[in-house]
C-alpha cells in the first residue's frame, strides 16, 4: 500500500509531503508554501483533494492531489469563521468546518469539479466548537461545543441542510471540555477526547445516543494542567490513542471486541506538546506533531496491546498540528 503523510505547519505557512514506505520510514515528496496559516485537513472521500483551512483570510483552500501524492492548489471558498476543524460527509458531496472562536459550524457545498463552494448554512451558538464529525451512516453530524460541555447531534438531509435531531444533543461531565470524536468500524460507539479534563467518554449511538464510559486518559498522580487534544482509532477498531499537550504523551487503549469499553494499556511520550497526529491505513504506524519541537515522529503500533515503538523523527516546519494520512 502506498501512503502518502501530509503535515500542517501555521507558523511557517506550509504543508510537507512525506512518502511513508512499508517500513514506517518517511521520504520528503514536497513542500507546499501554503496562502496563509493552514490548520485542519481532510481528504475528500474519492482521494482526489485535499482540502485544508487557512487562517487569517477565512478559507476552505482545494488541493489537488496527483498520483505521486503531490499537492496543486486548484481553488479556494471563504468561510464565515476561522477554521478549527474540517471535515466531509462520507460521499464527499459537502464540507463542514468548525470555528472555536466564531462559535458555528458552516456546511459548504463540493462540487462536481471537486472544487468548494460558499457555505450553505451557518449554525451558530456553538460556544467553543472544535470539530464536526460525520457518523459512518452519514446521517448524523456530532458538533462538540467545548465550552457549553455538550455535543451537538444534527441530522444531514440529502441536501446538506443540518437540523437538529429530536435528540438534540447530549452533555459531558461539567468542565471536561468535548472536543474530537471518532467512530468504531461497527457502527454501534464514538469515542470522544474531553479536552479540559483528559477523558475520554463512550458513547452508545442510536435512535438515543448515550454513554457507557468515561475514563480518565493521563497516568496515575498527574497534577499539572489537563490539555488534551487529538483521538484516533486503528482501522480494525482494536485500539484508541488521545494525546495531552501538557504531558506531551499519547495514551494507548484497547478496546473491547463490541467496543463498549476502553482499557488503557500505555502511555508513550512523544514530541513536545502532540496537537495532532494521525493512524495509517494499514494500522501499523502512528504519525504524531510536535507543535514545540517542529518535528513529526512515527511509531509502529505493536500488534499484542497496541503500545507505541518509536521509529524516527524528522523535521517539518514551524509549529506542526494536523497530520492526515492518504492511501494512493
Amino acid at each position: 500500500m502506498k501512503q502518502v503523510v501530509y503535515t500542517a505547519s501555521p507558523e511557517s505557512q506550509q504543508i510537507h509531503a512525506w512518502d511513508l514506505n512499508d517500513d514506517g520510514a518517511l521520504t520528503l515528496l514536497q513542500v507546499v508554501d501554503a496562502p496563509g496559516q493552514v490548520q485542519p485537513m481532510v481528504v475528500s472521500p474519492d482521494k482526489q483533494f485535499l482540502y485544508v483551512g487557512v487562517r487569517p483570510d477565512f478559507r476552505v483552500v482545494a488541493f489537488k492531489i496527483a498520483a505521486d501524492g503531490k499537492l496543486t492548489e486548484a481553488g479556494h471558498a471563504p468561510l464565515p469563521g476561522s477554521p478549527t476543524h474540517i471535515s466531509t460527509d462520507r460521499e464527499g458531496r459537502f464540507i463542514f468546518v468548525g470555528s472555536y472562536n466564531d462559535a458555528c459550524v458552516s456546511v459548504s457545498p463540493i462540487g462536481a469539479d471537486g472544487l468548494p463552494g460558499a457555505p450553505l448554512q451557518v449554525v451558530k451558538g456553538l460556544e467553543g466548537c472544535h470539530s464536526a464529525n460525520i457518523d459512518l451512516s452519514n446521517q448524523t453530524l456530532f458538533v462538540p461545543a467545548l465550552k457549553q460541555d455538550r455535543i451537538a447531534l444534527f441530522s444531514l438531509a440529502e441536501n446538506g441542510e443540518l437540523t437538529p435531531r429530536a435528540q438534540g444533543e447530549v452533555t459531558t461531565t461539567a468542565g471536561a471540555g468535548p472536543r474530537h470524536m471518532v467512530f468504531h468500524p461497527n457502527q454501534q460507539f464514538a469515542y470522544c477526547v474531553n479536552e479540559l479534563d483528559s477523558s475520554v467518554d463512550v458513547w452508545r449511538l442510536g435512535d438515543s445516543v448515550e454513554k457507557v464510559q468515561s475514563l480518565d486518559m493521563m497516568p496515575e498522580g498527574f497534577s499539572d494542567t489537563r490539555w488534551a487534544a487529538d483521538i484516533h482509532i486503528t482501522p480494525d477498531g482494536r485500539f484508541l490513542y488521545a494525546c495531552d499537550r501538557t504531558a506531551s504523551i499519547i495514551t494507548a487503549f484497547s478496546i473491547s471486541a463490541d467496543g463498549a469499553t476502553l482499557t488503557i494499556e500505555g502511555f508513550q511520550p512523544t514530541e513536545t506538546q502532540p496537537r495532532g497526529f494521525n493512524i495509517d491505513h494499514s494500522g501499523q504506524y502512528l504519525v504524531a506533531a510536535g507543535q514545540k519541537t517542529h518535528h513529526i515522529e512515527v511509531y509502529r503500533i505493536t500488534a499484542e496491546k497496541g503500545l507505541l515503538q518509536p521509529l524516527a523523527r524528522y523535521a517539518v516546519g514551524q509549529g506542526p498540528m494536523w497530520v492526515v494520512i492518504h492511501a494512493l
